[in-house]
């Protein structure tokens, strides 16, 4: 197995001027060279092979001891400084300090077909960001992350993606839902792969501590590498630190917008989870709408305040974003562009809200009286649990030509109220006042039932990785049987298709899962 090393972070920026994993706080540095930990019995549970072949790798070499070693992190390839990197971070509204990669190793960035990419294992041991943890990850957060990362590539949506899933062959002890009944599980490593893992806390760091040199260096070899368009104004020190923050903002903004198009919640929009390149980053707590709820969160640790709910995400994002305001800010020296681009970013999601949401509606362009309708729509969806996913697929059934005087549009999307006997009353009078706008505004359109359906489905999927879904392949495959991962891996790689072979997947959330941990809510424990 062969891959093609290059690696620039360790090469441009400040090393830590020690050299071991031992926990510490590391300053004037923007990474620190580590070892990953050798596994004792390595097994592979899954490999995406579209990944692989990013990277320059063949099934030959996906299928070979070296492949396993390697990414379990038993093995450094020749010519490779693993690194972990330094950040810091506000966590849940309140700075955290040094935080770091305490899981996470760059294992090395390759070059493939004038593409480049990092390697990261997470999971491979402790580093000196580890803090008071191991540094070790468990078979249900990785299964998790990795048909994650998967999945929302798929969905078209900006994300890191997962190479491969290993187990280790140890037993790692969590206390999954800081109860105080810790267990052993299985441990695992994922590779994630990903142009950078720069994040808004590598900047952070460098501001809290007054290092306007690091952060200088730092600031420029990301603009240099990551968005060479921006060109350095020879008259100007700090426009193209201005135009940086702009880029992030935007690329923030149109991950944001597709994660509330296809009803994902992050779970953990702390700082230090949010890549400087506008890719989703960190599958923690995550999940899927079932019911749709804009003040639905499926981290355990945020269910009383709810910060990161999902309706929330964008404003958090925009929190976010004037966090990295506040650590560019001594590169640039005045507030008020920062400030104007964080205004933008409030404004222009509204808009770009409305335009994903005329296309998940099969309205096509959006008009101005498109808005009634879409806050009207988000209200009455929560009038009675209403599966998100299920719903919008469904609607591309309606006909433009349906009665209205007849529950218009109803039965389309029956199949995606968790209980239908409550529709009457105030709750059915509304939803059917809605589909009357509804069929008027699509018969208006001057599109054809077909193409608006095809349009429609193309941005409304019809399979998602819904929590029980995913705590199914991980109760398979801590028994030992890795088929479900990979069955879902195949299904997530087309999840605007039909798919009638697996139309078991396209339904609500069963009874049985509504309450059970792993399947409603998670906490933040891997």
């Amino acid at each position: 197995m062969q891959l093609n090393l290059d690696d620039r972070f360790n090469t441009e920026l400040p090393a830590d001027v020690l050299n071991d994993n031992a926990r510490r706080q590391v300053h004037d540095a923007a990474f620190s060279f580590v070892t990953p930990r050798v596994p004792s019995n390595p097994q592979v549970v899954h490999v995406a092979d579209e990944v692989a072949a990013l990277i320059g790798l063949s099934s030959e070499d996906v299928q070979s001891d070296d492949f396993v070693q390697v990414f379990s992190g038993g093995k450094v390839p020749q010519g490779a400084r693993p690194y972990a990197m330094c950040y810091g971070g506000h966590q849940f509204g309140n700075w955290a300090g040094q935080l770091g990669d305490g899981r996470a190793i760059n294992l090395a960035e390759v070059q493939h077909q004038g593409r480049r990419w990092t390697l990261q294992l997470k999971g491979a041991g402790e580093t000196p960001y580890s803090r008071t943890a191991d540094g070790l990850a468990v078979l249900r957060s990785s299964v998790r992350e990795h048909l994650c990362s998967e999945a929302m590539f798929h969905l078209g949506v900006a994300t890191t993606r997962s190479l491969s899933l290993i187990t280790t062959g140890d037993q790692v002890m969590r206390d999954m839902m800081y109860d105080g009944n810790p267990q052993y599980e299985p441990g695992a490593v994922v590779c994630r792969v990903a142009p950078a893992f720069i994040r808004f806390g590598n900047f952070e760091i460098f501001a809290s501590r007054d290092d306007q040199d690091n952060l200088r260096k730092l600031a420029d070899y990301t603009i240099k590498h990551y968005f060479p368009e921006i060109q350095i104004d020879a008259n100007s020190e700090s426009d193209h630190y201005v135009e940086f923050f702009r880029q992030v903002s935007q690329r923030t903004l149109a991950m944001i917008v597709d994660w509330q198009r296809v009803g994902f919640v992050h779970g953990v929009m702390n700082t230090d989870n949010m890549s400087i390149l506008g890719e989703t980053i960190d599958y923690g707590p995550y999940g899927w709408l079932e019911g749709f709820d804009h003040d639905w969160t499926p981290n355990t640790t945020d269910s009383q305040n709810g910060r990161y709910r999902y309706g929330y995400q964008p404003r958090i994002a925009a929190w976010n974003l004037a966090q990295l305001a506040n650590a560019l800010f001594p590169l640039i020296g005045e507030a008020e562009p920062l400030q104007q681009i964080i205004d933008e970013f409030l404004s222009t999601f509204v808009i770009k809200h409305d335009e994903m949401m005329a296309k998940k509606l099969g309205f096509g362009r959006f008009q101005t009286g498109d808005a009634e309708l879409i806050r009207d729509l988000e209200e009455v969806l929560q009038l009675t649990e209403t599966d998100m996913t299920i719903f919008f697929r469904n609607l591309a059934k309606v006909q433009s030509s349906t009665d209205a005087s007849d529950s218009p549009g109803m039965t389309a999307v029956m199949d995606a109220f968790y209980a239908p006997d409550e529709l009457n009353g105030e709750t059915l009078s509304r939803w059917q006042s809605w589909f009357s706008g509804y069929i008027q505004r699509i018969a208006s359109s001057g599109t054809s039932d077909e193409e608006r359906a095809e349009q429609m489905n193309a941005v409304n999927p019809k399979y998602v990785l819904r929590n029980y879904m995913a705590q199914l392949a991980i109760d398979k495959a801590t028994a030992g049987d890795f088929s479900l991962v990979s069955e879902l891996h195949d299904l997530l790689r087309q999840p605007y298709d039909e798919q009638p072979a697996s139309e078991k997947w396209f339904a609500k959330r069963p009874d049985w899962a509504r309450n059970k941990v792993g399947c409603s809510m998670l906490s933040c424990s891997s």
